[in-house]
């Protein structure tokens, strides 16, 4: 099919098409644009075999009332998420700020005094070990660990306390 019969058919079907599509699309509940683009699509498939429609007009509504059917079908079939699926990681923004607050945690925890990073990298550790297995291995009681569990995390939450600055009541810093 040459490009000027194309292009000539094309602009003689326009306005039915619009006014097929906007009758049509209404009882569909979907948007004119998608159901005059995907009729327009199947015009063109079918040119491409050769041969315009016997009768364009007739051809035109019979493909405008079959999109629409398929279009409602379609949509009777689909559920629409009521959210958006959640990555239970958050996303690259939160994974990255959730990774520079461990950072800041270690490192903060391996300035503690004493016994204190040894006991805390053992509390953070992702093995989960019971109290029993952390006395054990760091050679102390397991009754005196949560006394200095305590006294770690005091120590802990003042560094912090130090480095965080806290806004003021007003939210300023």
């Amino acid at each position: 099919m040459t490009p000027s019969l194309t292009s000539d058919l094309v602009t003689a079907l326009r306005p039915l098409l619009a006014a097929e599509v906007s009758a049509e699309a209404h009882g569909s509940g979907t948007d004119p644009g998608d159901i005059e683009q995907a009729v327009w699509l199947r015009l063109l498939e079918h040119l491409d075999t050769g041969e315009p429609p016997a009768d364009p007009p007739a051809w035109l509504r019979a493909a405008v009332r079959d999109e629409a059917r398929r279009t409602r079908s379609t949509a009777r079939r689909e559920r629409a998420y009521v959210t958006e699926p959640v990555d239970p990681r958050g996303g690259p923004e939160q994974r990255a700020l959730r990774a520079d607050r461990h950072r800041s945690l270690y490192a903060a925890v391996r300035r503690l005094p004493g016994r204190c990073p040894r006991l805390m990298f053992a509390l953070l550790s992702p093995k989960d070990p019971t109290y029993r297995e952390i006395a054990g291995e760091l050679g102390m009681s397991q009754g005196s660990l949560g006394p200095e569990r305590s006294r770690c995390l005091g120590c802990l939450r003042r560094m912090l306390a130090q480095e965080v600055a806290t806004p003021d009541p007003w939210g300023k810093e």
